[in-house]
């Protein structure tokens, strides 16, 4: 009979994603996922044969996972505008309030490999077209919607690069808070 596994699925997972989270696809070590999961090298490789790059692909679906979560309510709620601060606080979340790094950013550093990358690239995208839906059926036009998406996306990024760069969050807090004024017609972010 087998051994059940001495870590779930779930926390295995999140134990990845802080990893590569904080450190990216090329500075990240067996040593230091073994470390953060409590699982002997061999185990790791039992789960994930293909080593390291198997485990940052299962991390960015995960990832992609939650993303679908956090931005459900922004796709899905009728009142657009508390599906957008919906999201938002579940971004927040997700960041830890700006303190936790953008594993889609650090997953797309030199070193990736090119298939990780592109898994990253379609989230960011993902999350872009969310928002432009969003501002569209908020009101605004196509392109102005998708300026409006690209404004909302870098000033997120943007305000997580200052917190880990810095270490002030305040502009995170910020940018997540304007995120639905910027997508928004007719509002103070417009």
């Amino acid at each position: 009979m087998a051994r059940p596994p001495s870590i779930d699925e779930a926390a295995l997972l999140d134990a990845l994603i802080a990893v590569f989270r904080e450190k990216g696809f090329d500075g990240t070590a067996i040593g230091d996922l073994s470390a953060a999961s409590g699982l002997q090298r061999a185990s790791l490789y039992h789960r994930y044969p293909n080593g390291k790059e198997e485990m940052a692909e299962a991390v960015l679906a995960q990832v992609g996972q939650r993303f679908r979560w956090i931005l459900a309510p922004m796709r899905e709620d009728e009142d657009v505008a508390r599906g957008m601060a919906e999201t938002a606080r579940r971004l927040g979340d997700f960041y830890g309030a700006g303190a936790l790094s953008c594993v889609l950013d650090t997953m797309t550093l030199a070193g990736t490999p090119e298939k990780i990358r592109e898994q990253a690239r379609g989230l960011a995208k993902t999350w872009i077209d969310v928002m432009t839906e969003a501002a569209q059926r908020a009101g605004r036009g196509p392109e102005e919607a998708s300026r409006a998406a690209r404004d909302a996306f870098l000033r997120i990024e943007g305000a997580l690069v200052l917190g880990r760069v810095m270490g002030e969050h305040d502009a995170f807090a910020e940018s997540i808070a304007a995120m639905p004024g910027i997508l928004l017609p007719g509002t103070a972010g417009s």
